[in-house]
């Protein structure tokens, strides 16, 4: 493994939410990075939520967090990324760090 859980939680963090402009990890959209390693092939496991299960830009997500990984990371045929999105439980703005939370208005 060429890459640990902080660099990929970095790469995660170029991951702006186009509608509130705030990156998925600040926002707490990202409930667990698993990384494992089998038979030479590294493997991201991603469970991750969205704002609402009716977030309109839900299709887009999955290109945008793999995206920013493949750049991020300089990943190579070696590594897969798996997204499991959930909604349980449903994102809440008390999921967002202090400063995103901040930035919108919440505190």
């Amino acid at each position: 493994m060429r890459f640990t859980k902080h660099q990929v939680i970095a790469s995660l963090k170029t991951v702006i939410d186009p509608e509130l402009g705030i990156n998925i990890v600040d926002l707490g959209l990202i409930y667990a990075v698993k990384l494992s390693t089998h038979k030479k092939i590294t493997t991201i496991d991603l469970t991750m939520t969205l704002t609402t299960p009716g977030c309109p830009l839900a299709g887009i997500f999955d290109t945008l967090v793999k995206d920013a990984l493949q750049t991020g990371l300089n990943l190579d045929k070696n590594t897969s990324i798996n997204i499991n999105l959930t909604f349980d439980p449903p994102w809440t703005p008390d999921m967002m760090t202090p400063e995103a939370r901040a930035e919108l208005g919440f505190d």
